[in-house]
């Protein structure tokens, strides 16, 4: 099982549009990496929700409902998608500020690489970011 972390604009998609649809398709990923991340996620998968915006925060977890497959309707042929079904919400959501100083996170990709938006974590980095279990 992988550990990954997706970012969102809560003004666009928040944690709570999730929650409360139970299952979304989290499609529109552009940058070639993050999109590289995306299409190696598979069923299963544990995902932290990080929303952007004046928050700036992970604010709960999901699962990778369906693996990776083709964004349907997409004229690109690099396009992914996966199915995220919602977790818990976190009490206290994690922020950038705190990650930014915490020495386990130092190299994390959210604090090395701002703007990618799918990212992979190491067990350090979801514990670290409030992620559950092991």
């Amino acid at each position: 099982m992988n550990r990954w972390l997706v970012k969102t604009d809560p003004d666009t998609y928040a944690f709570s549009d999730l929650a409360r649809e139970g299952t979304t398709r989290w499609e529109g990923v552009k940058n070639a990496l993050a999109r590289r991340h995306l299409g190696a996620m598979k069923s299963g998968d544990r995902v932290l929700v990080y929303e952007t915006g004046s928050l700036k925060a992970v604010v709960g977890e999901a699962v990778v409902a369906k693996g990776a497959y083709p964004e349907p309707g997409s004229k690109d042929a690099k396009a992914v998608v996966v199915d995220l079904r919602a977790g818990r919400r976190f009490a206290a959501p994690v922020t950038l500020a705190a990650a930014r100083v915490d020495p386990v996170l130092a190299k994390c990709p959210l604090v090395t690489f701002g703007r990618l938006s799918v990212m992979p974590l190491s067990t350090a980095e979801w514990k670290g970011l409030g992620g559950s279990g092991s």
